[in-house]
């Protein structure tokens, strides 16, 4: 782990938020990496930037070392092997839990997530818990998709409001900002989940303790350079979990409802 000073010596922070750090998970993004950091700090100069690699055979890693050096508000995680974008932001959350930030966002390396757009992200970030860059509310858009692509995404976002009731338009989006207190909250260390089932199981998590979740609208643009990590395989992951966890909550909805029956009437015949 690079760290050229200490986290958070930079400005003050996000008005109305805090401390943001910007955790960007890598592997194999030595194209991309300069550029998006680059645009990050362009766009919103009060924010750190957690550089989260594993251990890329391409050089992604000493490049993110060379920004770190370059800018004090650039950090870098090695981790050692590909361990999936998931683990990457739990490392990445722990991070900043460590060093006392207030909220923490998750960002691609590709470029798909327009950091000129997070200014909206962390604006509404101040009156919520939860913020997704939404590609599905209205205002939101995704350019230079295949047709399959955008209904894979369409249809999967469809199947878990419909599995799990909960109203979030883009449950597997991926440009988000957290509260550090919501992901304490949902004890984000044991999700185990990756790619969309990562995203989806957080948002879950949120949405059941209650915390608001509020979506704004973005423009996705599928990566120019290098090769997307979207496989059928992750696709799958994600289905089989919504599913699970929408059977798990209707037989809890169904036990909870059949408990409080027993204890109402419990305490009609003993007064």
């Amino acid at each position: 782990m690079s760290e050229a000073v200490s986290a958070g010596d930079g400005p003050e922070g996000y008005p109305g938020v805090g401390r943001v750090l910007v955790v960007v998970p890598t592997y194999n993004e030595a194209d991309n990496v300069r550029l998006i950091v680059g645009r990050v700090r362009a766009a919103v100069p009060q924010v750190d930037v957690l550089i989260a690699d594993d251990n890329s055979p391409d050089g992604t890693g000493a490049v993110a070392d060379e920004l770190a050096g370059a800018d004090g508000q650039v950090f870098v995680l090695h981790r050692p092997g590909k361990q999936g974008l998931g683990a990457a932001y739990v490392a990445g959350f722990s991070w900043a839990k460590e060093r006392g930030y207030d909220a923490v966002v998750e960002m691609d390396a590709d470029g798909s997530h327009a950091p000129e757009q997070l200014p909206q992200l962390l604006d509404a970030a101040r009156s919520a818990d939860v913020v997704i860059g939404s590609r599905w509310v209205p205002g939101g858009e995704v350019l230079n998709w295949p047709r399959h692509r955008w209904l894979v995404s369409q249809c999967g976002n469809l199947y878990t409001r419909l599995a799990l009731g909960m109203p979030v338009r883009d449950a597997t989006g991926g440009y988000r900002v957290y509260r550090l207190p919501v992901l304490d909250k949902i004890d984000y260390g044991s999700v185990s989940s990756q790619g969309y089932s990562f995203q989806v199981e957080l948002t879950w998590r949120a949405y059941r303790e209650g915390f608001r979740i509020v979506e704004v609208p973005i423009t996705f643009a599928e990566r120019e350079q290098g090769a997307s990590k979207m496989s059928a395989a992750i696709v799958r992951e994600a289905l089989w979990r919504v599913t699970v966890w929408g059977l798990r909550a209707r037989r809890d909805a169904v036990t909870g409802a059949g408990r409080r029956d027993r204890d109402a009437a419990s305490s009609a015949r003993w007064p």
